[in-house]
């Protein structure tokens, strides 16, 4: 989605001097070559990853995730990416039973470099609707209440986020503005009042737990 983008992943990368090039896939783009890059990060969107005979463009993006996978590069993806990741691992996505949308606290699970930067417990940013079981010999890293399946990382070089750690005033502007329909207040969806009110509170923190997981995953090996 247009409005989806890396937010404070961009600006690591940026900090860190690294080259950066975007496929934007609703813009018919074509995939950059396997050698022009070391790292794929996929970004998320409102379709689901069964939805491919409504996304002309789906099956392209799935076939390229798991060139990047098999080819050794770091692949990273957030909440529709992290789908994306765990269907081309193997695993299965579906609709959950409940959305998770606001600010909601994450549990680690498991001990791992990615998680050891963090709290064990953190608030942070989630829009998601749809759900994933643990893709096959990956590693179970964060949990909710509402939602097991939040993390993994696959052979240190693979690793989906079903949450929006990356988020920033502008990307969260962006997704209440598209998505607002979503808001209706439930047990893990919280209003647009409720959303304004804890933005203040926890958004400052969300680029150090970003920067944090996004240079140990780099250093991984």
């Amino acid at each position: 989605m247009p409005f989806e983008h890396p937010a404070s992943i961009a600006d690591r990368a940026a900090a860190k001097n690294y080259t950066t090039s975007y496929t934007k896939v609703f813009e018919a783009a074509t995939f950059p070559s396997l050698g022009s890059f070391n790292m794929l990060v996929i970004m998320g969107g409102t379709m689901g990853v069964y939805e491919e005979d409504k996304y002309s463009w789906m099956a392209a993006e799935k076939d390229f995730i798991k060139q990047s996978i098999n080819a050794g590069k770091k692949v990273l993806g957030i909440c529709l990416g992290a789908q994306f990741i765990a269907e081309a691992l193997g695993a299965g996505v579906f609709p959950h039973t409940t959305k998770e949308i606001g600010w909601l606290p994450v549990e680690k699970v498991a001990l791992h470099p990615l998680t050891d930067g963090l709290p064990q417990t953190f608030t942070t940013f989630h829009w998601h609707g749809d759900t994933f079981t643990l893709p096959p010999n990956a590693i179970h890293l964060f949990k909710t209440k509402g939602c097991a399946q939040q993390g993994f990382v696959y052979n240190n070089h693979v690793a989906g986020l079903q949450f929006h750690m990356e988020v920033k005033e502008d990307l969260l502007d962006g997704m209440t503005a598209h998505e607002r329909a979503e808001l209706a207040k439930d047990e893990y969806v919280q209003t647009k009042e409720e959303l304004k009110i804890l933005t203040q509170r926890h958004i400052s923190l969300q680029k150090g737990y970003m920067y944090k997981l996004l240079d140990t995953f780099v250093d991984l090996h």
